[in-house]
């Protein structure tokens, strides 16, 4: 028998070792995962959910698919940073003096985003930049006629039919609303807010700016 065959095996011994190694416990886990600061994959998905609130924001009254990403999304990361931090303060605090501006990102991405869509700026954004091809669609309506589009596009939008009443243009846009159809309007004279307005059947509108409004099917 050869000296080769006969003498020590690194690789099984090292096997052995890691076969009897004591295997970290939950809480080992979670020191080493929280002393480690946010990284190339929790900043970027707090980004993502931070821009599906925008675009949920710019849809006449939600957007469903949207708002369900964001709102869950947004929360599961939100309970993972809470959890990071916490776990961090406690056993790796030098680790977030170094590291602070990972730390800060995803606070600020998300009071970036929830502040801009308070003051519905994604929404007055993508409406103004719409303007003036939703209103070239006004000129082929007709009072108590609803033109079907079929997801044609105006803008930055698509639409589901336009119809006028009494002055005010009805543009039903797709994908548009949280649990009820709903859509942009657009009138020279004043909406009240919030309120059912004779001729109008069951809308109810809500001020964007300038002539614009968002209306919701009740």
């Amino acid at each position: 028998m050869s000296a080769a065959a006969s003498g020590p095996d690194p690789d099984g011994s090292m096997a052995k070792l890691i076969e009897i190694a004591e295997k970290p416990t939950l809480g080992q886990r979670l020191i080493s995962w929280a002393s480690r600061p946010p990284g190339r994959l929790y900043i970027p998905a707090c980004g993502v959910i931070g821009l599906a609130l925008l675009f949920e924001d710019s849809v006449p009254a939600g957007h469903l698919p949207t708002f369900v990403l964001g709102l869950g999304g947004g929360l599961l990361l939100a309970g993972m940073g809470a959890l990071r931090l916490g776990i961090a303060l406690a056993v790796a605090r030098p680790m977030i003096r170094r590291y602070w501006l990972r730390w800060v990102s995803a606070p600020l991405i998300a009071a970036a985003a929830l502040g801009l869509a308070a003051a519905d700026v994604p929404l007055q954004a993508r409406v103004q930049a719409s303007a003036e091809e939703l209103l070239a669609l006004r000129q082929d309506a007709d009072d108590l006629t609803t033109i079907p589009l079929n997801g044609q596009r105006a803008g930055l939008y698509s639409l589901h039919s336009i119809s006028v009443s009494e002055g005010i243009t009805h543009y039903a846009v797709e994908g548009s609303g949280l649990f009820a159809p709903s859509g942009l309007a657009h009138s020279t004279e004043e909406i009240p807010e919030g309120v059912f307005v004779p001729g109008q059947g069951s809308k109810i509108y809500e001020h964007v700016s300038g002539d614009w409004y968002v209306w919701v099917d009740h």
